[in-house]
């Protein structure tokens, strides 16, 4: 995709030049330096221009703190075309000045793509998965069930709950993040060591596509409902729930439908069960068009959701549960 390039700096001094561009809220910026000035003007742009290009996506893909001011160093022996890293990226002075845009793309991408430990694309029935993982110990078999399960359960839930939703996902596996995942856009981030020591909760890949799905934007509701519904998603289209030994929580007097996740979802459970079947599904489709309100509740059902969460610590019970397994 062509983009336009907006220059917001440019500092002049011998031999460096500095170019920022903003996507959404978050600016990347390139220094580049070229101490022996063997470079022109010409070569600046094509170097400028397949920074724009391919670094953003690299740092979006590389997951967790990505540096976003870079320098750019013009150098002459020590490397053959292009060595990049986070935040740094050397550039041979005399291998670039020849070469096309497209050709220094594909060499940048190729040089920041050795920093991941493994990267590859799978594409099955118009669905695609990006998989990169930057932890050495990852366990083959656990990428190889993420990666499935992501073809088993994605188009369903695109299908079931928002048909504009994105075909093509990128999962990173990161040692520096430290919660369980999360999503973002289309990325989905996953602990490494949540991983290793959770290797069969495959279906945490379940929660955060949905989120995908869910693609709710800002302030369209409260954090406790969009978790709620993923954990509920979770619960009711979950691969292999029994295998990750995750399930609902009993009700006790100390819950709240506000605690989020699996206690939330069990409560939507009960609702579907006994108020009314597509609650769910119909909320979900609020949010997303940023017309979901408390009253929605009572529009819904003839009752807010205090008065619902009232009911259901009166029946928690009257509600059955079935989950998935692989066995």
């Amino acid at each position: 995709m062509n983009q336009k390039f907006l220059i917001v700096a440019l500092a002049s001094f011998l031999g460096a030049k500095t170019f920022a561009q903003n996507r959404g809220q978050r600016e990347y910026k390139i220094t580049i330096n070229d101490k022996d000035s063997a470079t022109n003007a010409i070569v600046d742009d094509k170097l400028k221009a397949a920074f724009f290009q391919v670094y953003p996506k690299f740092a979006q893909a590389d997951g967790y703190r990505t540096k976003r001011d870079v320098v750019l160093d013009l150098v002459t022996e020590e490397t053959p075309t292009i060595q990049a890293k986070a935040g740094e990226i050397k550039v041979n002075s005399q291998w670039v000045k020849n070469k096309s845009q497209e050709k220094i793309q594909k060499e940048m991408f190729s040089a920041l793509k050795k920093n991941w430990i493994s990267y590859s694309k799978e594409k099955h029935k118009g669905y695609e998965l990006t998989f990169i993982s930057k932890d050495p110990n990852l366990d083959p078999a656990v990428r190889k069930k993420l990666i499935a399960t992501y073809f088993e359960i994605y188009s369903t839930l695109v299908k079931t709950f928002n048909d504009k939703s994105t075909h093509d996902v990128l999962f990173v596996v990161d040692t520096a993040y430290k919660a369980v995942a999360e999503a973002s856009g289309n990325r989905i981030l996953f602990s490494a060591a949540y991983m290793k020591a959770h290797p069969t909760d495959i279906d945490v890949v379940t929660h955060e596509t949905m989120h995908i799905v869910q693609g709710y934007g800002y302030s369209a509701g409260p954090v406790w409902l969009t978790e709620g519904i993923a954990d509920y998603v979770r619960y009711k289209y979950g691969v292999d729930n029994v295998g990750s030994k995750w399930s609902l929580p009993e009700y006790n007097a100390k819950q709240s439908y506000k605690n989020s996740y699996r206690i939330t979802a069990r409560f939507f459970a009960w609702l579907e069960q006994n108020v009314k079947p597509g609650l769910i599904a119909t909320l979900d489709q609020q949010l997303r068009a940023h017309r979901y309100s408390e009253q929605s509740w009572a529009a819904l059902t003839g009752k807010t959701v205090d008065q619902l969460w009232e009911d259901y610590s009166k029946g928690p019970e009257k509600v059955s549960l079935t989950y998935s397994s692989k066995k």
